[in-house]
């Protein structure tokens, strides 16, 4: 049995250097990479507040295909370049959301989303997927988010 909990309205490096802990004792010896990713998913939901949607699109080829997750729904496949989960996957760089409607070519799986953070998982310096955040609150996303993150994305990228 798993109980891995945080403390309400600790700071956010206190957070995530906890959810990168939780996530390494989590994956430990496990060797495959959707249990990993599934797992994951549910850690970051349990662990990250204000969330309507977290988990993995893995790429496959030229396009990121719905890997685990908890949330409602979500989109299948995503072309590279397209939508916040594609263009981090194409340029290989976290992309911090403020206002997912003004991101152009913002893909809607979620209406109620406002706002969202997708982390490129890395291997050999190549996109292997990427985690990606929603949120219904607006700005819910800051640069320890993107920090506390990506963290987790270097810690994971061997064990997904």
């Amino acid at each position: 049995m798993y109980a891995f909990t945080a403390a309400p309205g600790q700071p956010k490096p206190q957070l995530y250097s906890e959810l990168c802990a939780a996530a390494e004792a989590l994956t430990e010896g496990e060797p495959d990479a959707v249990a990993n990713m599934a797992n994951l998913a549910a850690l970051i939901w349990q662990l990250v507040p204000d969330l309507n949607w977290a988990g993995f699109y893995r790429r496959s080829g030229d396009e990121l295909v719905l890997g685990p997750f908890c949330g409602k729904p979500a989109c299948i496949r995503i072309p590279l370049g397209s939508g916040v989960c594609g263009t981090a996957a194409q340029r290989g760089e976290s992309q911090l959301v403020e206002d997912v409607n003004a991101f152009p070519g913002h893909i809607a799986c979620d209406a109620a989303s406002r706002s969202e953070l997708v982390v490129p998982v890395m291997r050999q310096g190549t996109v292997i997927a990427v985690i990606d955040l929603d949120s219904a609150s607006p700005a819910r996303f800051n640069a320890e988010d993107q920090a506390g993150i990506e963290m987790l994305a270097q810690k994971i990228a061997l064990r997904v």
